[in-house]
C-alpha cells in the first residue's frame, strides 16, 4: 500500500480538434493507419507514439473535451482546479511529470506528511505513531494474504485487532484510495500496486496538463464510437454518430465501466476473457466536493492534507489550500460517494459542509462561498472514478493487455498490472498499446531496446513490507 505521504488555463498550444467531417490528420491527409478511441491520457500517449513513428492517427472522443478523467476547470472559480486526478505519483520517473518540463506548466512537489483530527483537535504526536503503526499492519496482512492460495478480500485480510482505528483504516484502504468498500476489492490485486509516494501536482491543473501534451494530435470531439468492426479483411471500422473511420488497427481506452454496460459494440464479439475482465475490474466510486473557504477559517497551509478518526464508515479526506487558493477539496467515495452522486450536486456538497463542522465547528459553514460536486459515478462516458479488481479478478488487467483479431488494443490505467489508477499507469499503457500495434502492423521493425515496449522506468510492486506511513490519497481518481 503506497505510503500517506505526499513526498511522494487551459493556456497554450492544445490538440488539433477537428470537427467532422473531413479526416485531415495532423501527420497527413487520407485513411488514418491507427484509430485510437479516447482522448484521456491513454488514447493522448498512443497518439504521440504513434505520430512519433511517423503513421497516421486519428482519436475520436466521446465528450466534448480533451483529458477523459483528468478534468481541469477554471471557469467556476477563476482559478484552476482538477476536477479528476490531481496527484502525478512517482514524479522521479513519472512519464507525465517528466514531459511537463517541456509544457511550461508549473509541476511542484506535494508537501510531505499530514494530520488526523480527531473531534475538534489534531492527533497528538503518540495518537499519529499508533494510527501509523495500526496502518502498516493492515497493510502488511493485505500483502500476507496474498500470498496464500485463494484470493480474498481486504476487508479478509485485515487484523482483528485495529481497535477504534477501525474505521479510518477502512475508509483509507478502501473507499478513499479505490473507490470501493474493503469487502469488493482484490487483496491480490491491492498487493500487486506500485507505491505511491513522491507525490506531485500541477498548479495549471492535470487536465491543463493532459491537453498541453495534445499539441499536434488530431483528435475529433463529441464523436462516440458505437460500433467497432473487425470483419474487414485486414482492417477495422470504427463506426460513430459522424460516420465511419477505416484503418489497419484501433486502440480502445474506454473506461471498464463503459465496455461492461455495452457502450461501444464490437463485431464479431469481443472474446469471453475480455468481457470477463472488464467484469471484474469495474469502476469505483471517488468524487470531489469543492468549497471555497474564504479567509483561510481552518488556518491551514497550502496542500495541507487532513484525515479523521472516523467512528463509522461515512468519512472524508481533506486537501486544503489547494495549490495556494482559498479552494478545500473534500474527497470521499465507496457506496456513500455513489449515492450521495445519485442525489445530486446538493447532497455532496450538504454531507462536505456537514463533515467539516463536525470536526471544525458549525461556523465554518459561514466562510463558505462558492462550490462544485463532481459526478464521476453518473458520467455517460465515464462511469465511475478507476478500476478495481473484484476478488479473484487480479489476472483480468493482463487479460485486457491481449490483442482481439491482431487488430483491436485496449489501454488505460485498468490494464497496468502495477500502476493501474494513476495517471503513469494510463500513459504507459497507452504507449505500450501503441507500441505492440505498431510492432504488429509492421511499422515498426528495429529491435526493442531496454525499457522501449512501454517506456516503462521500474517500478517496485509492493511486496515489502510498507514504510511507517498510511497511503496517500488518490490521484483521482488517479
Amino acid at each position: 500500500m503506497p505510503p500517506l505521504d505526499r513526498r511522494s488555463f487551459l493556456a497554450g498550444a492544445g490538440a488539433t480538434a477537428l470537427a467532422w467531417p473531413g479526416i485531415a490528420a495532423a501527420q497527413g491527409s487520407g485513411e488514418p493507419d491507427i484509430v485510437v478511441v479516447g482522448a484521456g491520457a491513454a488514447g493522448i500517449a498512443a497518439a504521440r507514439r504513434i505520430a512519433a513513428a511517423g503513421r497516421r492517427c486519428v482519436v475520436v472522443e466521446a465528450t466534448d473535451r480533451i483529458g477523459g478523467r483528468c478534468s481541469t476547470d477554471t471557469a467556476i472559480f477563476g482559478v484552476p482546479f482538477d476536477r479528476g486526478a490531481h496527484w502525478l505519483y512517482g514524479a522521479d520517473i513519472n512519464p507525465v511529470v517528466k514531459l511537463a518540463a517541456g509544457t511550461g506548466l508549473d509541476v511542484y512537489a506535494a508537501p510531505p506528511g499530514q494530520r488526523v483530527r480527531i473531534g475538534r483537535r489534531y492527533a497528538r504526536e503518540s495518537e499519529l505513531e499508533d494510527f501509523l503503526a495500526i496502518v502498516v499492519r493492515a497493510h502488511r496482512a493485505i500483502t500476507e494474504a496474498a500470498r496464500g492460495k485463494a484470493d480474498v478480500s481486504c476487508l479478509q485480510a485485515l487484523p482483528k485487532d485495529l481497535l477504534d482505528w477501525r474505521a479510518s483504516v477502512e475508509f483509507i484502504f478502501g473507499p478513499l484510495l479505490y473507490g470501493k468498500d474493503l469487502r469488493e476489492l482484490s487483496a491480490v490485486d491491492v498487493s500487486k500496486a506500485a507505491e505511491r509516494d513522491q507525490g506531485a501536482f500541477c498548479r495549471q491543473g492535470v487536465g491543463a496538463l493532459i491537453e498541453r501534451l495534445a499539441g499536434g494530435v488530431t483528435v475529433r470531439l463529441s464523436t462516440p464510437v458505437t460500433r467497432i468492426n473487425t470483419w474487414v479483411r485486414g482492417k477495422v471500422e470504427v463506426e460513430t454518430p459522424r460516420g465511419t473511420l477505416v484503418a489497419r488497427a484501433a486502440i480502445v481506452t474506454a473506461s471498464t465501466g463503459v465496455m461492461a454496460a455495452g457502450k461501444i459494440r464490437f463485431d464479431p464479439e469481443l472474446p469471453k476473457r475480455h468481457v470477463d475482465a472488464f467484469a471484474r475490474l469495474g469502476l469505483g466510486s471517488q468524487e470531489q466536493v469543492v468549497l471555497e473557504l474564504a479567509g483561510n477559517p481552518l488556518g491551514l497551509q497550502r496542500d495541507d492534507l487532513i484525515y479523521e478518526k472516523a467512528d463509522g464508515p461515512r468519512s472524508a479526506a481533506l486537501l486544503a489550500n489547494m495549490g495556494d487558493t482559498p479552494l478545500c477539496m473534500v474527497q470521499l467515495g465507496g457506496r456513500l460517494g455513489r449515492d450521495l452522486a445519485g442525489q445530486g450536486e446538493a447532497a455532496l456538497v450538504d454531507y462536505a459542509q456537514e463533515w467539516l463542522a463536525k470536526l471544525y465547528g458549525a461556523d465554518i459553514r459561514k466562510a463558505v462561498r462558492r462550490t462544485h460536486a463532481t459526478r464521476w459515478s453518473q458520467a455517460p462516458f465515464v462511469m465511475g472514478s478507476a478500476s478495481a479488481a473484484a476478488i479473484g479478478g487480479y489476472g483480468a488487467r493482463a487479460a485486457l493487455a491481449e490483442p482481439v483479431r491482431d487488430r483491436v488494443w485496449f489501454a488505460g490505467e485498468a490494464t497496468h498490472e502495477t500502476q493501474w489508477g494513476t495517471v503513469a499507469g494510463a500513459w504507459l499503457s497507452g504507449e505500450r498499446a501503441a507500441e505492440a500495434a505498431m510492432r504488429k502492423l509492421g511499422y515498426i521493425t528495429t529491435p526493442r531496446s531496454a525499457g522501449e515496449p512501454a517506456r516503462e522506468a521500474p517500478r517496485k510492486p509492493r511486496s515489502r513490507p510498507a514504510p511507517a506511513r498510511p497511503p496517500a490519497p488518490p490521484s483521482w481518481p488517479f
